[in-house]
C-alpha cells in the first residue's frame, strides 16, 4: 500500500483502461511472474505431501500467470480474480474460472483454497486487510505465493520530479517488513523471500511515461496541474541523469514472499 493510496475506484478504472495495451509493455510484470512461479514450484516441491487442488490467482490481470500455473499444477482448479472486468476479458479461454472481486474482500469460503498466488497486486491493498482475507481462505498447510512492489519503485521518476515542484507525484509503497508483519499477524509462517530491483527501459521520457500509463500505474501521485513547458524541460533534464546504455530506466523494487498457513 502507499502512504496516500489511490481510491479503489480510480485504480479499477485505470486497469480497465489499460487492459488492451497492457501485455505489450509488461516486461517487468512478466519477469516478476516467472520468478514467482519458480519460487512457488520449489516451495511446493519442498512439501512432498502438498498437492494443491484449488489455486487462486489474486489480482490476475490479463492472466499471464495462468498457463504456467496450469503446467506446474495440472491437477489444480484455477480461479482467476481481478477487480477490473476488462482484465478478466483478456484471459486465455478455458484455463481458469473468472471471478471479479476485490482481494481485500474475498467472496470465498474459509479454508477453501490450497494455494494463493498474487503478483503485483498487493501493493494496491492495505496489508493489514489483504493478508487476513487471504489467510482466511487458505486451508491449514496451504501456501501463499506473492510478488509485490516496495518503496524503491519508480525512484528515478520521484527523483526527477523533485526538480519540478514539491508535490508527491509517485506513490510510496510500504517496505517488505510491513508485508511480513501482516502475514505473520494473519497466522502465516514465512517460508522464503527475495528482493530485487527489476527495470524497464524506454528511449525517452515521453515513451517511458506512456508505458507506465499503459500499465495502469498512472494512478500514482498527486499532480494538481498540468506540467508547463519549463517544468517538462526540467523533468526531462533531471531524468536524463539516470540514462543508461539501454535508455531511461523505470525501477520496480520487487519483493517475493512465500508463506504457509499454520
Amino acid at each position: 500500500m502507499t502512504d496516500h493510496p489511490a481510491p479503489k475506484h480510480a485504480v479499477r478504472a485505470a486497469f480497465d483502461k489499460a487492459a488492451d495495451g497492457y501485455d505489450a509493455v509488461a516486461t517487468v510484470q512478466r519477469a516478476a511472474c516467472d520468478r514467482l512461479l519458480s519460487l512457488a514450484i520449489d516451495a511446493a516441491a519442498a512439501r512432498p505431501a502438498f498437492a494443491p487442488r484449488r489455486i487462486l490467482d489474486a489480482g490476475c490481470g490479463t492472466g499471464y500467470a495462468l498457463p504456467g500455473l496450469a503446467r506446474a499444477f495440472p491437477a489444480a482448479e484455477l480461479i482467476a480474480l481481478d477487480f477490473a472486468p476488462a482484465m478478466l476479458r483478456r484471459h486465455p479461454p478455458g484455463l481458469a474460472r473468472a471471478l471479479c472481486a476485490d482481494l481485500e474482500h474475498l467472496p470465498l469460503a474459509d479454508g477453501s483454497l490450497d494455494a494463493i498466488w498474487s503478483s503485483y497486486a498487493l501493493q494496491w491493498c492495505t496489508p493489514q486487510r489483504a493478508l487476513p482475507a487471504l489467510a482466511r481462505s487458505l486451508r491449514r498447510g496451504g501456501q501463499l505465493w506473492i510478488a509485490t512492489l516496495g518503496p524503491g519503485t519508480l525512484a528515478e521518476l520521484r527523483d526527477a520530479f523533485r526538480e519540478v515542484d514539491d508535490d508527491e507525484h509517485v506513490l510510496r509503497f510500504e517496505p517488505p517488513q510491513a508485508l511480513v508483519d501482516a502475514a505473520e499477524a494473519a497466522g502465516l509462517r514465512l517460508i522464503g523471500s527475495r528482493r530485487e530491483t527489476l527495470r524497464a527501459w524506454a528511449p525517452d521520457l515521453r515513451s517511458l511515461l506512456a508505458d507506465i500509463k499503459t500499465l495502469g500505474a498512472h494512478q500514482t501521485g498527486a499532480r494538481r496541474r498540468p506540467l508547463g513547458k519549463s517544468a517538462w524541460a526540467a523533468l526531462g533534464a533531471a531524468y536524463e541523469k539516470h540514462r543508461g546504455p539501454a535508455g531511461l530506466p523505470a525501477s520496480y523494487d520487487t519483493f517475493w514472499l512465500v508463506a504457509e498457513k499454520g
